[in-house]
């Protein structure tokens, strides 16, 4: 019989959080869910952050994925929004690794070029492939939410191959492969 799991995938964001989950049995994946945690409404940064975290632990806690997959930050002109992703793209990695969760990266052009092979995909581009290859009936207004689950869908794709991106499988592995950004 064939081995079942399921993945998260994250897009993370202070403003929204894009989150999708799919099924994977052998080589045949399967959509579960895809959502997203709006945080317009807070102003306050370190609230959000907590709410992130506690949306994310709920996840994994109702979901019980097997690995997650999350949108690493891309490099923009502004250093405080850089700052902010960073920080929110964190907090989810921490609430995975606090359960123990596989958390795999992948930066937004590795995410467009596994799902449309074009890394210079809109985000539009993207969720039209996703409804295609997954079967949605419909897509949401907020594309962040297609965000999120197009990382399960690249981390699926990508499944098995070395180059990845970044993998940790606990705290351990994290401070193991950071250890030059870990003072001692």
């Amino acid at each position: 019989m064939p081995k079942e799991r399921i993945i998260l995938g994250i897009d993370p964001g202070t403003t929204v959080m894009g989150f999708g989950l799919i099924k994977v049995v052998g080589k045949t994946m399967s959509f579960l869910q895809l959502n997203e945690l709006d945080l317009k409404k807070y102003d306050d940064h370190y609230l959000k952050l907590k709410l992130i975290f506690e949306r994310t632990i709920e996840l994994i806690d109702t979901h019980h994925p097997d690995e997650i997959a999350i949108e690493a930050p891309f490099f923009g002109k502004n250093v405080q929004s850089m700052l902010k992703l960073g920080r929110a793209q964190g907090v989810a990695m921490a609430a995975g690794l606090s359960r123990e969760v596989p958390i795999t990266e992948y930066s937004p052009k590795k995410i467009k070029m596994a799902i449309t092979g074009n890394g210079n995909a809109s985000k539009e581009q993207v969720a039209k492939m996703l409804q295609s290859l997954l079967g949605l009936k419909t897509l949401p207004k907020n594309l962040d939410a297609t965000d999120g689950l197009a990382a399960a869908v690249c981390h699926f794709y990508n499944d098995g191959r070395v180059e990845v991106g970044k993998s940790y499988s606990g705290w351990a592995s994290f401070v193991k492969q950071n250890e030059d950004r870990v003072k001692k």
